[in-house]
């Protein structure tokens, strides 16, 4: 039986699992939308919606360097009690996130912290784009709407494709993390640091250091 979007987004809505194990306990259960949720059940996947509304105050702030010192990251990810906040796995999911962040550069961690003025300048700049193209006007709205949706995919961190595994998105992978160490896990906030950002260099040093990298080329 072929696994519809539509029965992935059910299965989702009623189980809070991540969309990839919706879609693979689907195919397990040849389409029976009651058998995936039983198997979700039995893999502890469908529980970690009820874990995501219990506090997380404990937890770990661990930094990442990246690119021989070019590129630092700053993360504060939140678990339920300092023994799972010491254990191996949440300290590699923490590694991993920050290590993510590094590679991927996120603006926000969700996208309910973009703010109005961002969402409004996203939106005219693509309506824009896509009357200039020539679109037609009863469609640019779809259109418009598709392209937040990339910006989200782009921008947000919990919705950014996992860099270690594409086919997974980071929430998705928290979320697993969430059934499998059965406690909430959250991440609060990052800061991510790229050497030089913001300083203006001179013409002349940026001469020299155009002239040094064409010497070693």
């Amino acid at each position: 039986m072929k696994i519809t979007a539509q029965m992935v987004k059910e299965l989702r809505e009623r189980t809070a699992a991540p969309m990839l194990d919706c879609k693979k306990m689907l195919e397990e259960a040849g389409g029976d939308i009651e058998k995936a949720i039983d198997l979700l059940r039995k893999k502890g996947l469908a529980s970690a919606a009820k874990k995501a509304g219990r506090v997380a105050a404990d937890g770990a702030v661990s930094s990442y360097i990246h690119a021989g010192g070019k590129i630092g990251v700053l993360l504060e990810v939140n678990c339920e009690t300092d023994f799972v906040a010491r254990t191996d796995e949440f300290q590699e999911l923490v590694r991993d996130i920050a290590m993510h962040i590094a590679a991927a550069d996120p603006r926000y961690v969700r996208r309910e912290e973009v703010t109005q003025a961002d969402l409004d300048r996203e939106r005219d700049i693509f309506r824009e784009q896509t009357l200039a193209s020539g679109k037609p006007a009863n469609i640019v709205d779809k259109i418009v709407e598709g392209k937040m949706g990339k910006f989200f995919s782009e921008t947000v961190l919990l919705e950014q494709a996992f860099v270690k595994n594409p086919d997974q998105k980071v929430g998705d992978l928290i979320s697993e993390k969430i059934a499998k160490i059965g406690e909430n896990i959250q991440v609060r906030r990052f800061t991510r640091y790229v050497l030089g950002e913001g300083i203006e260099k001179k013409a002349d040093d940026f001469v020299a250091e155009v002239m040094a990298q064409a010497g070693q080329a």
